[in-house]
């Protein structure tokens, strides 16, 4: 479904990351994590065919990215809306079938029907006819997840879906997102600071940080070994009921400044263990 070879990407002398190999199989759950600035958001660009590599190769679906537009459902990193915004959530369903179309979109009873059957499937049917302004946050993320799934995509790909979402609007959003690759085979590419929400569901995890990265399951890439060599620091990593606690000294050499009073996928960057919620 993708696939890259000793891809890097830069921007002017600065190496985001290099060297990476990476195959996603139908149907896998890759959890990409990092630092704020390793490249997360620019790996996504990249699969989107908008941001190009600076070496290596990248495929998607066997050709170039661009190519695989319309296979493809994005769920983007969510922005504020105001108030007034009129962009009900129907419509941006519908942009989600006909809104690459030049010219004016049909009006037909066929495409109302499946934007109906898209906004059930994500559990929107209430606020069907309400300004996007108007909704949640939560609420919000479901139409988004809704307009990805319009094309019926082979890779779906999401970007921090989960920001300033509480407890149970995140699991409503996992839960959709997991529905629809084991129901379709969808592939799926998920960019998160919170691990502990997905857990249960990544195969894999691609870790981006400033001492390079690792690819493997989440018992093999979330370790104190493994985070600490990436960060060129002493990270610990505990497992406590299920969940993933790292604890990491704010002021190690490497240390990702961007955790600092954060829970950033579970990790503490205080000088003290403290429990740490998704």
């Amino acid at each position: 479904m993708i696939s890259l070879r000793d891809a890097e990407l830069s921007y002017g002398a600065r190496v985001v990351w290099q060297g990476l190999d990476l195959d996603v199989r139908p149907g896998e759950f890759l959890a990409v994590l990092g630092p704020n600035g390793s490249g997360k958001t620019s790996f996504v660009r990249a699969l989107l065919g908008r941001q190009p590599l600076s070496a290596g190769t990248l495929t998607v679906l066997g050709g170039p990215p661009r190519e695989a537009g319309r296979h493809l459902g994005y769920v983007p990193q969510q922005a504020e809306l105001p108030a007034q915004a009129l962009l009900r959530a129907r419509d941006l369903v519908r942009f989600g079938i006909d809104g690459h179309r030049f010219g004016p979109r049909l009006r037909t009873g066929a495409v109302r029907r499946r934007v109906g059957e898209i906004l059930a499937s994500v559990g929107a049917t209430a606020y069907a006819d309400v300004p996007l302004g108007m909704l949640s946050g939560g609420e919000r993320q479901r139409v988004r997840i809704g307009q990805a799934l319009a094309t019926d995509p082979r890779i779906l790909l999401c970007d921090e879906p989960l920001l300033s979402l509480d407890l149970n609007h995140q699991r409503a959003v996992t839960e959709l997102v997991d529905a629809r690759r084991r129901s379709h085979g969808t592939s799926v590419v998920f960019v998160t600071h919170e691990i502990n929400p997905v857990l249960g569901l990544v195969d894999r995890v691609l870790y981006l940080a400033p001492g390079g990265h690792r690819i493997g399951t989440p018992e093999e890439v979330l370790t104190s070994e493994s985070l600490s060599r990436l960060y060129g620091t002493r990270v610990d990593v505990i497992r406590v009921q299920g969940r993933v606690v790292v604890v990491g000294a704010p002021d190690g050499p490497a240390a990702p400044p961007h955790h600092t009073h954060e829970t950033a996928h579970g990790v503490v960057r205080q000088t003290e263990t403290e429990e740490v919620h998704p």
